[in-house]
């Protein structure tokens, strides 16, 4: 699993007008926390959560001061707008042994049933499993191209990676391949 390394600058709490200072200069609040671990207050640049991955779970070795933590991005609160970053929260995960995480998929080739005019429909985005951190996969790569019209996917229908245990129903869909609309023809008089 990737490993992205970020330096967090410690905060105090209860000072509204450094939160706003820092803010203006941009960075976030950053709460982390986790099982056996003290919380830490710290503050994010908005260039490093920018850097961070999209569509695929990494582990972050977040720096607060001399301290390391292995941390999970948990959530990023958005402004009013939602296009700016207002607060983050990490889970610190050092002292955990097994997690649950959503890993999202990737699917890769084409179905042979849109090449008969079907339609390829993704109802599931992301699996949640229980690993062992160090074997937590960045994603998870499903091939959709033997799925035929009419065809689903299901949870069961994926091989888990190795050390790692799907947490899902294994009757939940996954995606299927809709068959193509018949189009309907006036009647004749």
């Amino acid at each position: 699993m990737k490993k992205i390394q970020v330096r967090l600058m410690p905060r105090e709490l209860g000072k509204k007008s450094e939160k706003k200072r820092f803010r203006k200069e941009g960075y976030v609040p950053v709460e982390v926390y986790g099982k056996d671990a003290d919380n830490k207050h710290a503050y994010i640049s908005i260039k490093d959560l920018r850097a961070f991955p999209r569509g695929e779970t990494f582990l972050i070795e977040a720096e607060i001061g001399e301290e390391r933590r292995l941390c999970l991005l948990k959530e990023v609160q958005m402004g009013w707008l939602g296009d700016n970053p207002i607060h983050v929260d990490l889970q610190d995960i050092s002292h955990v042994k097994e997690i649950e995480v959503e890993v999202p998929i990737e699917f890769v080739g084409t179905p042979a049933g849109v090449g008969l005019g079907g339609t390829f429909e993704v109802l599931m985005h992301s699996l949640t499993l229980k690993a062992k951190v160090d074997n937590l996969p960045d994603k998870i790569t499903v091939d959709v191209s033997g799925l035929g019209l009419g065809d689903a996917l299901h949870v069961r229908d994926v091989v888990p990676p190795e050390g790692c245990i799907i947490m899902d129903s294994p009757e939940d869909t996954i995606a299927v391949v809709l068959e193509p609309e018949a189009e309907e023809t006036a009647p004749t008089e």
